[in-house]
């Protein structure tokens, strides 16, 4: 089985009293990750269809965000659609690591950074209005630390997806489809117009938890509700926006395990291989990412959560043995510590 089957969580550990598997609450946060509906009222509507009341929706969404199981509601930005971002790490020396991080962290570009067990021992995510901007981040990065950082920019996206199916039941994707490419090049990155950018920035922390939150978010951009109903929906058919919804973090549902799982796969495998390792319904993140030499080997990643450091290698080694993976070079990294998770920055106040 894999470290997906019987996902069912008990939300009243959470903090939610009530939240049993097939009641409002639970399926207020089990199924609206994706389709969040671009309404005036939409809690209102979601509360309606799981027999719930609007202010009942916003208590739970509210404590669910305090309690830090919800991160935000909102947009999901596809991977360099705009402006430019990559994963990057380091090698902090164990007396150092917390004030290495904390300068890290401190980058409002920087969305998630993770210590992990490795000699490149933290890990974290950039995304910044350039390609530019990204290299300014990490030069200051080495500068105040005295640390190399190896950047390593996607290549090819085979599937990335952190929703959750909390109710279990997570059956494989279909396999055959064509790895999406990272596009457009980096220095060809989307440059929206001020109004989007506006937006975009306005969206970035989430919506309001409030009766009409769309209404808010146009007032902070400085356009109509209409408008940002428009441009939402703009953004979803071009695929700058993945999904619009719930976003919920795995750690704080009971997901306290989690691996980076790579491969040195030879380049003219890695597609093919890429698109069957998404196919697994335990695989959260798959994509190639480009190797940094000579110190960063793999170009194949994947990502796996569970509930136990013992259910992620059951689930990585079975995965692994099925697909003939690890005939090449690999490692598994599995994180230790979460100094920051949150949603992309990739405009900041000035960007903006």
């Amino acid at each position: 089985m894999s470290c997906h089957g019987a996902r069912i969580v008990d939300l009243a550990a959470a903090g939610i009293p009530g939240a049993a598997v097939g009641s409002g609450t639970f399926r207020l946060l089990n199924e609206y990750q994706r389709t969040f509906p671009l309404v005036s009222r939409p809690f209102a509507a979601i509360a309606a269809e799981c027999g719930l009341g609007e202010d009942e929706a916003l208590h739970a969404l509210r404590a669910w965000q305090a309690s830090g199981v919800v991160s935000r509601v909102g947009a999901v930005f596809a991977p360099r659609r705009i402006g430019s971002s990559a994963l990057a790490a380091l090698v902090a020396p164990a007396e150092r690591l917390e004030e290495i991080a904390a300068r890290v962290s401190a980058v409002a570009e920087v969305n998630h950074n993770y210590q992990r067990e490795h000699a490149y021992n933290l890990w974290f995510v950039v995304t910044a209005a350039s390609q530019g901007r990204l290299r300014e981040i990490v030069a200051g990065i080495e500068h105040d630390t005295g640390c190399p950082v190896i950047v390593l920019p996607l290549e090819e996206e085979f599937h990335i997806d952190l929703g959750f199916d909390l109710a279990g039941g997570a059956t494989a994707r279909a396999a055959g489809k064509e790895a999406a490419p990272a596009q457009p090049p980096p220095e060809a990155a989307c440059a929206l117009p001020g109004l989007e950018r506006a937006l975009m920035h306005a969206l970035q922390e989430g919506l309001p938890l409030e009766a009409r939150p769309f209404d808010a978010l146009g007032r902070k951009a400085g356009i109509s509700e209409g408008m940002v109903f428009e441009l939402i929906e703009r953004w979803l058919a071009d695929g700058i926006v993945k999904r619009f919804g719930i976003v919920v973090r795995h750690h704080e549902l009971g997901f306290r395990a989690n691996a980076m799982c790579v491969w040195d796969v030879p380049d003219e495998e890695v597609s093919r291989l890429g698109r069957l390792l998404a196919t697994e319904p335990a695989v959260t993140l798959c994509y190639r990412r480009r190797r940094a030499l000579p110190g960063w080997r793999y170009n194949l990643f994947c990502m796996i959560h569970g509930r136990s450091r013992e259910a992620v290698c059951a689930t990585r080694d079975d995965i692994a043995g099925r697909l003939g993976l690890d005939r090449w070079a690999h490692e598994v990294l599995f994180s230790c510590r979460r100094f920051k998770q949150q949603g992309a920055c990739y405009l900041t106040d000035a960007d903006a």
